[in-house]
C-alpha cells in the first residue's frame, strides 16, 4: 500500500485542485513566467541541461507532473518519449485533456509503479520541496531506483533544510540542498551540472541540477 502523508492528503484534495487551477501554462506562457521570475526561460534551461540527449529515444519521467506544463515544454523542443506521475486525480484528468502523446498516470513518488532503471531520466520541478524531511528519502530512493542514467531537478535551494510557510500552511514547504541530498545518499551518482537561479524580485535562490549514475 502506498505511503500516506499529511502533504499527500492536501495535494490530492482541494488544496491541490486550487494549485492546479492557478498553474495552467502552455509552453510559451511557462517561458514567460520563468523569464519574469528568474530572468531565463524553461526552454533555455531544458536546452542548456538536456540538449545532449537523443530526443527521439530518451525515455523521461516527471515525478509530480501536475497538469503537464513541464512535459509539454519538453515536447515542444522535440522530446517524444514522455511520461508523468501525479498524486492529484484532478490534475491527471486535466493533463490528459491538454496533452497528446504523453503518458500521465495517477500515483505517488513514494511508490513508482515501474521496473528498476525503466527511465533514462527522471526529473522533478518544485516537487521535492513539498515533501517532509522525514519522508524525503522514500521519494529519492524511488527516483534513483527507476532511473537508468540521469536525475534532473529544479527545486527551492538553501544550504540547510528550512521550513517555509506556504500560502498560510505549515508542514507544506521546505528549502534544502536537494542536489546534495542525492549525492550524499547514493554513492553511484555524480554531479554533471548545477546552476543557481536567483529570483528577479527577491533574494531567494533555486537550484537546477543534473546528476548521472556511474
Amino acid at each position: 500500500m502506498a505511503k500516506k502523508t499529511e502533504q499527500i492528503d492536501k495535494w490530492a484534495n482541494v488544496f491541490g485542485k486550487e494549485y492546479t487551477d492557478r498553474n495552467l501554462y502552455n509552453p510559451q506562457e511557462l517561458d514567460e513566467f520563468y523569464k519574469k521570475t528568474w530572468g531565463t526561460t524553461r526552454t533555455e534551461l531544458n536546452e542548456e541541461f538536456l540538449s545532449f540527449l537523443d530526443k527521439d529515444k530518451t525515455k523521461i519521467l516527471e515525478v509530480g507532473s501536475n497538469v503537464g506544463n513541464q512535459l509539454l515544454s519538453l515536447q515542444s523542443i522535440g522530446f517524444k518519449n514522455l511520461y508523468g506521475i501525479e498524486i492529484s486525480k484532478y490534475a491527471v484528468e486535466k493533463s490528459k485533456e491538454r496533452t497528446k502523446g504523453i503518458n500521465i498516470i495517477c500515483g505517488s513518488a513514494f511508490d513508482l509503479p515501474f521496473k528498476d532503471e525503466y527511465f533514462d531520466l527522471i526529473f522533478t520541478s518544485g516537487v521535492l520541496m513539498h515533501i517532509s524531511p522525514k519522508d524525503i528519502n522514500f521519494a529519492l530512493d524511488e527516483i534513483h531506483r527507476c532511473s537508468k542514467k540521469y536525475i534532473f531537478g529544479l527545486e527551492y535551494y538553501a544550504d540547510e533544510c528550512k521550513e517555509i510557510e506556504y500560502r498560510g500552511n505549515k508542514n507544506m514547504l521546505w528549502k534544502a540542498n536537494f542536489c546534495q541530498m542525492y549525492l550524499n545518499r547514493f554513492k553511484n551518482l555524480k554531479l554533471v551540472k548545477e546552476k543557481k537561479l536567483k529570483y528577479v524580485d527577491n533574494n531567494n535562490v533555486d537550484s537546477v541540477f543534473l546528476l548521472e549514475k556511474i
